[in-house]
């Protein structure tokens, strides 16, 4: 990041009153208020639940000249596009307005977050969905499809199975303007993209995940486990 840009956003950002006057404890987050500097964004400063394995994050992008909010729920990160703004005084309505309901909604999953389309698609009732086992191939079952977690540009994780301890995953998501399932794993968190589980509807995606499913997992372990050797070989 740019001196002149660290240097402006201090400015902005001092003795500013919203920040400092924070709760250190907020619907089971905890505040980091130390700030982080990285290529092109300034975190001013985080809400974390590490056992969640859930972030919201305040910050500063220098690629957009904006204040925004980003979330990270397991492994995915995206920006919160209703908070995005130039100017801090704005950001500060924004964050007074929305911010505490968007730790609310990652604290407790909440029906309001859903579209009438995702609700159309009835998947609380979903019987394979109910029945996805909690721990699949050495995954744990993060986010279920009876609680689909809204991100960007009308998609939706329907089902993410993780790793921690590998920082690797598969990941079901629905959208809604194509109106399609489709997936991606991530293997140290770097994405693998795959057209196999590609659906347009829950039947087909069903078959496609009974048939598929297991494979997939069994591979992204396999890569996941032969990159970390290579790190640690590597390190040696």
């Amino acid at each position: 990041m740019k001196d002149e840009t660290i240097a402006k956003i201090k400015e902005e950002t001092e003795g500013w009153a919203y920040m400092a006057a924070l709760p250190e404890e907020w619907h089971g987050f905890t505040l980091k208020r130390e700030p982080v500097i990285g290529k092109d964004k300034y975190d001013l400063y985080a809400y974390v639940n590490e056992e969640w394995h859930k972030s919201a994050i305040v910050y500063f992008h220098e690629e957009t000249h904006e204040y925004k909010v980003r979330l990270k729920i397991g492994l995915i990160e995206f920006a919160r596009i209703e908070f995005i703004t130039a100017k801090l005084s704005v950001f500060e309505e924004l964050l007074v307005a929305q911010f505490e309901q968007v730790l609310k909604d990652m604290a407790q999953f909440n029906p309001a977050t859903l579209s009438s389309i995702v609700r159309g698609l009835n998947l609380p009732e979903w019987q394979y969905g109910l029945d996805l086992p909690a721990e699949n191939e050495g995954f744990e079952l993060f986010i279920r499809p009876a609680e689909p977690v809204k991100i960007n540009n009308g998609s939706y994780i329907v089902i993410d199975y993780v790793d921690f301890t590998l920082v690797s995953s598969f990941t079901v998501y629905y959208n809604i303007y194509r109106d399609e399932f489709f997936s991606e794993a991530r293997i140290w968190n770097i994405p693998d993209v795959n057209y196999d589980f590609d659906s347009s509807d829950l039947r087909e995606l069903e078959e496609k995940l009974s048939s598929r499913m297991p494979a997939r997992l069994q591979q992204v372990r396999k890569w996941a486990e032969e990159q970390k050797e290579q790190i640690h070989y590597g390190n040696n």
